[in-house]
C-alpha cells in the first residue's frame, strides 16, 4: 500500500492506494459509521461492508441532484444522525460527490471519509475536497469544498468494472500526464497494454502518480483560485460536451482534450505532433476523440461555465506536454473553434 496526504485551508486527507476495502473498520473513528453507496456497488462488495446502516441510492449523472440529497437528509434523521456520526461513501464519483456534500452540510458538517470503487474516482473525484450535484442540467453547479478524511483506493474492485468506465479513469490518468509530467505520458504510451489488462504494478503507479499532481495542487490551491484550475484541462468543452450529449463523464473530457489541444495548436502554443501524441493515446485507451454535439447547445452550456468570469473563460492551454497554463479565453474564440 502507498500513501498520500494532502494538507490545505479544506482540511487534510490521507489517500490510501492499494488498501482493501474489508479493512475500513480499521480507519473508522467511531464504532458505528452511516454508510452511502449505490446499488450496484452494494450489490457486488456489500458482503465487504463492515457492520453499519447502509443508505442506498441510484447509478447514474441523472441521481446527483436535490431529490437524491433529501432522500438521505431524510434517511439520517429517521437513523437519528447527531453532530458525532461519521458518514463513509463507498462508491465511484458520483456517490462521493453525494456523499461528501451530504457529511458537509448535515448539521453543518459531520466527519466522513470515501471508500472509492472507480478508476476514475480513485484518481479525480475522490481526491481534493471538491463535493457536488449537478442542478437545472448543470454539471456540479451547486458544491462546497471541504476533504474527506481518508480515501481508501481499492485497486483490487477495479476488475468488475465494464471496459468502458476504466476509460473513463484513464482519461483523467493521461490528462495528469498531459498537464503536469511527461514522462508519466511516455509511460501510458508504452504500457497501455498492461494498463488496460490491470496489471497491478502498472495500475498501482499511474493511479499513485495521479494522486501526486493531484494532491500537490490541491495543497498549493485547494480553492481553485490559481493552480487548481490547471486540473481543469479538457473539461471547459467536456463538461459542455456531457450535458449536451449525456455521454459519460471520461468520454467528453477526452474529447475536450483534443479541442483544447487544437486551441493550443491555433494560438501557437502547442506543436501539432504534440497534439497528434495526445489525440492517438486517447484512442490507444479507447476514448472518443471526436463527438457529435450540437455546436449551438455546446455554446449556451459553455455561457454557465463556473470558471467564466464577463465574457472570457479561464481555459487550460498546453505549451509542450507535461506542462499546462490557464488564460482568459474569449467566448467568441472559443465558439469560433467549435464552428470550425
Amino acid at each position: 500500500m502507498k500513501s498520500v496526504r494532502i494538507e490545505s485551508d479544506t482540511g487534510k486527507s490521507v489517500i490510501m492506494i492499494g488498501e482493501r476495502l474489508e479493512n475500513l473498520k480499521t480507519y473508522l473513528p467511531v464504532k458505528t459509521p452511516i454508510i452511502i453507496t449505490d446499488t450496484q456497488v452494494r450489490r457486488c462488495w456489500g458482503a465487504y461492508f463492515p457492520p453499519a446502516p447502509v443508505i442506498t441510492i441510484g447509478t447514474g449523472e441523472k441521481i446527483k441532484n436535490f431529490d437524491t440529497l433529501c432522500y438521505i437528509y431524510d434517511q439520517l434523521i429517521k437513523l437519528e444522525a447527531d453532530r458525532s456520526a461519521f458518514i463513509v461513501g463507498i462508491g465511484g464519483g458520483i456517490v462521493c460527490d453525494i456523499a461528501g456534500f451530504v457529511a458537509s452540510t448535515y448539521m453543518r458538517g459531520v466527519r466522513f471519509g470515501f471508500v472509492s470503487t472507480t478508476l476514475l474516482s480513485q484518481v479525480d473525484a475522490s481526491v481534493g475536497g471538491k463535493n457536488g450535484v449537478n442542478f437545472s442540467g448543470y454539471k456540479n453547479i451547486v458544491g462546497v469544498f471541504n476533504q474527506p478524511e481518508f480515501v481508501i483506493c481499492d485497486l483490487d474492485v477495479l476488475g468488475t468494472l465494464p471496459r468502458e468506465e476504466l476509460s473513463c479513469g484513464f482519461a483523467e490518468i493521461i490528462k495528469h500526464g498531459a498537464i503536469a509530467d511527461k514522462t508519466m505520458f511516455d509511460y501510458l504510451e508504452k504500457n497501455s497494454p498492461q494498463a488496460l489488462a490491470l496489471d497491478f504494478n502498472v495500475i498501482e503507479k499511474l493511479v499513485y502518480d495521479s494522486v501526486i499532481i493531484k494532491s500537490s495542487v490541491v495543497s498549493q490551491d485547494a480553492r481553485e483560485k490559481g493552480i487548481r484550475r490547471k486540473l481543469n484541462f479538457g473539461h471547459t468543452f467536456g463538461h459542455a460536451i456531457e450535458k449536451t450529449l449525456q455521454v459519460r463523464h471520461g468520454e467528453a473530457v477526452a474529447t475536450g482534450m483534443v479541442l483544447a489541444s487544437a486551441l493550443s495548436v491555433k494560438r501557437g502554443c502547442l506543436k501539432h505532433r504534440d497534439a497528434d501524441r495526445i489525440s492517438g493515446l486517447l484512442e490507444k485507451y479507447g476514448l472518443p476523440v471526436q463527438l457529435p454535439y450540437d455546436k449551438s447547445q455546446v455554446l449556451e452550456a459553455l455561457r454557465m461555465d463556473k470558471k467564466r468570469e464577463g465574457e472570457c473563460i479561464k481555459f487550460v492551454l498546453l505549451p509542450e506536454i507535461g506542462r499546462a497554463f490557464v488564460d482568459d479565453v474569449p467566448i467568441q474564440e472559443l465558439e469560433a473553434l467549435i464552428n470550425k
